[in-house]
């Protein structure tokens, strides 16, 4: 059975509740929505995650890492940034060009 669906009607099958638009038409370069905590400034975004961080600890629901927890979540993290092997070339070139730089032609390898 073909599809009886108008083509006419696609920005108005777009849009939700009380007819505001969902955002699949919206000409505000990539931002979707004006609602909701990304909509907010980065200053009031803080301030409301501040409150919930104190709010968590005072309950006693907040994580804290112990150096056992941090120690394993930083050896992880590095294992996942290492397996990029241009990453570390990249990184290793800066490393040497810094080592390497307010030196003047000395001719010498290594620390003075």
């Amino acid at each position: 059975m073909p599809n009886t669906k108008s083509k006419g009607n696609e920005k108005e099958n777009n849009r939700g509740k009380g007819g505001k638009s969902t955002g699949s038409d919206s000409k505000q370069g990539g931002n979707t929505s004006n609602r909701g905590f990304a909509a907010m400034d980065p200053e009031q975004q803080r301030e409301i995650a501040s409150e919930g961080g104190k709010a968590s600890h005072a309950s006693g629901n907040a994580h804290e890492f112990n150096s056992d927890e941090a120690r394993e979540a930083g050896r992880k993290g590095g294992e996942a940034v290492s397996r990029d092997r241009q990453h570390m070339a990249e990184i290793g070139q800066k490393g040497g060009e810094s080592r390497n730089s307010g030196k003047g032609n000395e001719g010498g390898a290594g620390k003075k």
